[in-house]
């Protein structure tokens, strides 16, 4: 039975399972392991941590329904992609779009940020690019990018929950962005 699962998504899964380990290990500590490496914040440019930080927030997660909330969008969406992108392009997507949500919230907010739903949102516009012809728009795009970022926009606007709809954004740029640049993927 075992030899019938076949790891098809390397990025992806592996992507979940660390993002598993960290939470558990964050639960044994009392979260001072996700404070210390796994959210990202404002902090001093001499430490090494501040870089960890920087890449490594999109690992960290506030409890059990966060991950799972993140992970249920990026598992049912990230496997196509990689098998369309390639799986060094789509490391290098979860990177950058890590990156740029990072150094957004350091640069706009005096809060940690912590998550996967800038990478998730980056995937469900990227995913939107799936059929693009060579000089088109994809209205499936379109209505994708309204619906989720209008959302987005307004929940900034109207709520104050906890849930950095600024890394929502950030992501869905850069979703898009990738979508444009990468064209028809790997192939």
């Amino acid at each position: 039975m075992l030899r019938r699962i076949h790891y098809n998504s390397p990025v992806i899964l592996t992507y979940t399972f660390l993002s598993l380990i960290v939470l558990v290990i964050g639960n044994f500590t009392d979260m001072a392991s996700t404070r210390m490496l796994f959210s990202v914040y404002r902090g001093n440019l001499t430490d090494i941590f501040f870089y960890i930080r920087l890449f490594g927030h999109v690992l960290g997660h506030a409890d059990w329904e966060h991950f799972v909330n993140n992970f249920l969008i990026i598992l049912l969406v990230g496997p196509m992609l990689e098998m369309k992108y390639g799986s060094r392009n789509m490391f290098y997507m979860i990177m950058i779009t890590a990156l740029a949500t990072g150094i957004l919230n350091i640069i706009f907010f005096d809060t940690a940020l912590l998550g996967a739903s800038g990478v998730a949102f980056m995937l469900i516009i990227l995913s939107s690019f799936v059929n693009i012809k060579k000089g088109s728009i994809p209205l499936t795009f379109i209505i994708t990018a309204s619906l989720y970022i209008g959302r987005e926009v307004m929940a900034g606007l109207s709520s104050n929950d906890n849930i950095s709809q600024f890394a929502h954004i950030a992501g869905g740029i850069c979703g898009c962005v990738f979508g444009f640049t990468m064209g028809s993927g790997k192939g």
